[in-house]
């Protein structure tokens, strides 16, 4: 007779998975971005303090104060660790065509709240929120909350097949096909250089 042995997760693990849950009213930006940097850059020593410390380093305390942290601020802070931070405005139809994960702005009931763009399938949004979890919501109530901007983070060390691409489908919905790893050349169309996919 032997032993076996299955991992399980609970409820709440579960709805945080590969989500680094924020720990204050005001570093949303930073717990997204560290979730960010932990799963798709692989950075395990990263979490929401250290990069909400190093985010001030590189702000204007007033500001940040009265208005929270922008993504100004991230770009900083991204520079300062080898990376960059570019954003883009886009529409609906570039937002269906993006394979790596981002940070979007969402104006949820009156609040500014940074989550990250995890994937877009099939008219639902999938989103990593640092105050909610993993959620997932329609494509029209996404663009009533968002500001249509796309922060995304470029740099070396992207891991093309990261886990925040692949997030669980609802438990009452279709199983998601994986996405497969994306190559150089659709790299370097979001930005990425060849000397960054060394």
């Amino acid at each position: 007779m032997g032993t076996y042995a299955k991992p399980i997760q609970s409820i709440r693990e579960r709805k945080f998975e590969y989500v680094i849950e924020q720990k204050t009213d005001f570093s949303c930006g930073a717990a997204s971005l560290a979730s960010l940097l932990k799963f798709a850059y692989d950075r395990h020593d990263i979490n929401e303090q250290k990069v909400l410390l190093g985010m001030l380093e590189h702000a204007d305390l007033s500001l940040v104060k009265e208005q929270g942290f922008s993504l100004l601020n991230m770009k900083h802070y991204l520079q300062s660790q080898g990376l960059r931070g570019r954003g883009y405005k886009v529409g609906e139809a570039e937002m269906s065509l993006l394979k790596i994960p981002a940070i979007v702005l969402l104006n949820d009931g009156g609040y500014s709240h940074f989550v990250v763009f995890r994937r877009h399938d099939d008219g639902e949004v999938y989103l990593g929120d640092p105050a909610l979890g993993n959620r997932i919501m329609s494509m029209d109530e996404f663009k009533q909350k968002w500001n249509g901007v796309v922060f995304v983070v470029i740099g070396q060390d992207y891991r093309r097949d990261n886990p925040l691409l692949h997030p669980r489908a609802k438990l009452t919905f279709r199983a998601l096909d994986p996405l497969s790893p994306m190559t150089d050349a659709q790299l370097l169309e979001f930005g990425f250089s060849h000397s960054d996919m060394l």
